[in-house]
Order: structure tokens, then C-alpha cells, then sequence
């Protein structure tokens, strides 16, 4: 697999590559610091099969070389990286072609999970671009377009109990068993039987799957 990177910030950039290490041996990264570099590398052969995109990089100017990268290569998954977590730009991002948006604060955990969510085929949308406040916490809050429909939030309170919907809500971050467990003042032991209840309700068979299946809940 041909990875792309494209950030000005050598840390950053070292600090990608190096997570992204674990998804195998066998891949080829490439590194574009401008926005000149980065075309220039869309245009190569062979492309890359993936990319994660500086929103701010030199040379870019709004959302154009985002727009332009998915022109450029339309079969390329893109990922975002920022520091911005502005929901309303996530979401118009997403809705232009992008893949995923990960906050540049998000640990590096949760930029493996993200990655490998989008490379089986999902969109990776942080939690701040997904979930509404409510009297009883955070919640998963996906709106079908269609009143008439049940929301995602509905359909997934039918299939799961309000603690396997906080497993879930943990697990879309990319957080670990031994993170869930913690946040939710339970053992990891707990956390193993709260996820293989997820996956029988959803149908799937690991994390990536859940979250996967979870986002396309009320989108069918």
C-alpha cells in the first residue's frame, strides 16, 4: 500500500509514519510538505492508496487542495488531519468526498483505528461532528433526512442497552478496552462481554465492523 502524507511538521510527519508502521511491513510512504508537492505526488505513478492531508499545509487555500486531491486521484481515500474541530467544517468536509477528519489532538490510537475504518470501506467521522448532548449523556445522533424514519440514535437504542451504546461510543474514538473500562468505572472483563453483545446485535465480527455498521445505520 502506497501511503501519503502530507504535512509541513516533520514531528507530525515522523509520528504517522511510525503508527502507520503497524499496519504492515510492506508499505511505501511518500511525503508532501506544500501543496505544490502534493499534487505533484497525486500525479505519479502508481498513486497512492491513501492520504492524510494537512488541512492548513503551505499553500493551501481553504479547502481547495483537499477538493482538488479527490479530483486528481477520485479512488484515493483521503483523510484529514487538523487541529481545527469545528463540526460544521468536518461535516463539509466529509460531505465533499473526504473519508475522515481526525483531530490532530486525537492520540495516535485513535488515528490507526480511524485509518484502518476507512480503509475497510467506512468513513471515519470524529465524535464532536456525530453526537448531540442530551439529558442522558452523549449519544450517537445520525439524522436519516427523513422524518419519518427512526434516527440512528433510535435504531441503535433498539438493538443495544444504554451501556453497550457507551462501549460504542467509546470504541468509535479507537479507545481501547483497557480506556473503556476506565472511563466507564468498569473491568475489562465487562468491556469483553459488552463488546461481543455489540457484535452479535450488529452482526459483525470485530471493532472496525461495529463502528462501520453503526455509521450506516438509517443511511441504507
Amino acid at each position: 500500500m502506497r501511503v501519503l502524507i502530507a504535512d509541513d511538521h516533520r514531528l507530525v510527519v515522523e509520528g504517522v509514519r511510525l503508527k502507520l508502521s503497524e499496519l504492515g511491513p510492506d508499505n511505501e510512504f511518500v511525503v508532501a510538505t506544500t501543496v505544490d508537492e502534493l499534487y505533484a505526488i497525486l500525479r505519479e505513478s502508481p498513486p497512492p492508496d491513501i492520504a492524510l492531508i494537512d488541512l492548513s499545509m503551505p499553500g493551501a487555500r481553504d479547502c481547495r487542495h483537499i477538493t482538488e486531491a479527490l479530483r486528481i486521484q477520485p479512488r484515493m481515500r483521503v483523510l484529514i488531519l487538523s487541529g481545527c474541530e469545528d463540526s460544521g467544517l468536518i461535516n463539509k468536509l466529509i460531505d465533499s468526498g473526504a473519508h475522515g477528519f481526525i483531530p490532530k489532538a486525537y492520540s495516535p490510537d485513535v488515528m490507526l483505528s480511524a485509518i484502518r475504518l476507512v480503509l475497510s470501506g467506512g468513513t471515519y467521522i470524529p465524535p464532536m461532528a456525530l453526537n448531540q448532548s442530551s439529558n442522558d449523556g452523549e449519544r450517537f445522533s445520525f439524522d436519516s433526512g427523513d422524518p419519518s424514519e427512526a434516527s440512528q440514535e433510535e435504531q441503535l437504542a433498539e438493538l443495544l442497552t444504554d451501556r453497550q451504546l457507551d462501549v460504542l461510543r467509546l470504541l468509535s474514538r479507537g479507545s481501547p478496552n483497557k480506556v473503556i473500562a476506565r472511563e466507564l468505572g468498569i473491568s475489562e472483563g465487562t468491556v469483553k462481554i459488552h463488546l461481543a453483545a455489540i457484535f452479535r446485535a450488529l452482526n459483525v465480527r470485530n471493532r472496525v465492523e461495529a463502528v462501520v455498521a453503526s455509521q450506516q445505520l438509517g443511511h441504507a
